[in-house]
């Protein structure tokens, strides 16, 4: 798909078929697609785990109570690596938690490339999915996405409200 048009018609899937797992070739392009995304000094501080296994799925959904996030086939989770990550020496600043985001932005913008369903959740309870994925000291879940292919019948609403470039741009 051309990218503008990626990036124009992606939506947030609220609404997934349980019964249609997204084939491992195309997980595996999708999460190419964060492996190549860009990091502070290219230190790449991220995990991805793709929870599949109704075992997994039942323990992180735990952590997200809302139906339609249990049809989902997968669950995605971007795990920073908070010792892995570039620190300005200026103040301290972690870069881990952008890095994190810049991933995730490029599996979801792959994900919608070959049709598959996401929706980025940070309401989740971190408590729940950090005990779910037993992470240790150093790892931080930063955004997790279910993954899957829209139900039968699902309509994409292309309608998106966003501020106008005015309010948000300024020119200096």
């Amino acid at each position: 798909m051309e990218y503008t048009d990626l990036i124009r018609t992606r939506i947030s899937v609220r609404n997934y078929d349980p019964d249609r797992p997204v084939p491992k070739d195309v997980l595996g392009k999708i999460l190419m697609a964060g492996r190549l995304a860009p990091s502070a000094c290219n230190y790449q501080p991220w995990k991805f785990l793709v929870v599949s296994s109704s075992e997994m799925l039942e323990k992180v959904r735990d952590c997200y109570n809302h139906d339609w996030f249990k049809d989902a086939p997968h669950v995605l989770i971007v795990v920073g690596l908070k010792d892995q990550a570039w620190n300005r020496s200026y103040d301290g600043y972690n870069s881990v938690e952008t890095d994190a985001a810049i991933a995730l932005t490029h599996i979801i913008l792959a994900a919608e490339n070959e049709g598959v369903g996401t929706c980025w959740i940070a309401a989740y309870i971190p408590a729940k999915l950090r005990e779910a994925l037993d992470l240790k000291n150093n790892e931080e879940a930063f955004g997790i996405t279910p993954m899957g292919y829209p139900k039968p019948g699902f309509k994409k609403s292309l309608s998106k409200k966003r501020k106008s470039l005015e309010d948000i741009v300024e020119f200096l």
